[in-house]
């Protein structure tokens, strides 16, 4: 089984993840990847405390010692990070294949300086857009879905708002 469900949300773990995507997808742990939360002892702790699921806060570097167990699990992960950028190097940079996974969740992406607003609490940068583009070229498709029913739809249909 190994990981189920990709998803990359400013957010990482919180409420929505653990009840509504886990019930979409059932999943018996998270593993959030990002090297900034992974270092906050407050900050992981927190994390691990809005999931009953085993929920592991990981740095990429950690993520790639790593990798071959998770896919080797009989378990079913998430894989999440906050931003575009991070799932990139994960996916297209490191060349991790996932060939049960063909698409990959975009959440909340808070409004920031020199973002673009593509929908309701999802906004994203220029480099953001040129990692989205890169792990579509990879062979994903790219879903802005803040939760299973609320979706503004695929990178195909904001990519024109960007010079790439």
């Amino acid at each position: 089984m190994s990981v189920t469900f990709v998803r990359i949300d400013d957010r990482m773990i919180h409420g929505q993840t653990v009840t509504r995507w886990a019930k979409e997808h059932p999943c018996d742990g998270l593993i959030a990847v990002n090297d900034q939360a992974a270092g906050n002892p407050v900050l992981k702790n927190a994390y691990k405390a809005a999931s009953d699921k085993k929920t592991f806060v990981w740095t990429k570097e950690h993520f790639y010692e790593k990798i071959d167990q998770v896919l080797a699990s009989e378990k079913r992960y998430f894989l999440i990070t906050k931003n575009p950028i991070d799932m990139k190097e994960i996916l297209v940079d490191h060349g991790l294949k996932l060939n049960n996974i063909q698409e990959v969740i975009v959440g909340p992406a808070n409004d920031r300086p020199g973002s673009v607003k593509l929908g309701n609490n999802q906004s994203i940068t220029q480099e953001e857009a040129k990692a989205i583009q890169a792990i579509e070229d990879a062979g994903y498709k790219v879903k802005f879905q803040l939760l299973p029913d609320v979706s503004i739809g695929y990178w195909d249909s904001f990519k024109g708002k960007f010079n790439l």
